[in-house]
């Protein structure tokens, strides 16, 4: 399906490290298939496309340095523990003192990754060592890089991997490979 990402009036497309107003994104399958002024894009494909309006601008999609200790040396709690275990993840001795078994590991794993799409992560540094939160990541279509990637960029042919961070600078969606696998309600 292709479908056209669109900041909203006056909002731009970070590409290259510039700041380019009302510039969008067409989205091929899990390709970029152009970025482009939004009413070329809309021109050119706007009779077969959906096209999604975001309030924020579209930015290459950022990389965690620090995502094997967040995934493997930190618990995330089910809300349903916060009132056990409050909500923060959890290190040190309050981990120790938790019965971790790969199932809880892999539970706790697929949290930790929501809440990293949902900070606009697309690229974790690896490599995980764990079998059940390798396994959660591998899911989630998460890249893992084994140094830092080179900076990123939204170009035609590349891989759908981008944010949409508001104004305040949250993010407000993650797309992988095309797929939005974050949005904020």
């Amino acid at each position: 399906m292709l479908t056209i990402h669109r900041p909203a009036l006056g909002v731009g497309l970070v590409a290259d490290g510039d700041v380019r107003p009302g510039h969008a994104v067409a989205v091929l399958g899990d390709r970029i298939a152009a970025v482009g002024p939004a009413e070329d894009l809309l021109a050119e494909y706007g009779a077969r496309a959906r096209v999604r309006v975001w309030d924020g601008v579209l930015t290459p999609g950022r990389y965690e340095p620090d995502a094997v200790a967040l995934l493997e040396s930190a618990y995330w709690p089910d809300p349903r523990e916060a009132d056990e275990l409050g909500t923060d993840p959890l290190t040190g001795d309050a981990l120790a003192a938790l019965p971790m078994t790969d199932t809880r590991w892999g539970h706790s794993a697929r949290r930790g990754v929501q809440r990293l799409l949902g900070r606009g992560t697309t690229v974790l540094a690896g490599p995980f060592t764990r079998p059940a939160v390798a396994a959660a990541v591998t899911r989630s279509g998460l890249h893992v890089a084994l140094s830092p990637p080179p900076p990123q960029a939204l170009r035609p042919s590349g891989t759908a991997d981008f944010t949409v961070r508001a104004p305040d600078g949250g993010c407000l969606a993650t797309a992988l490979a095309g797929r939005l696998v974050f949005r904020r309600r």
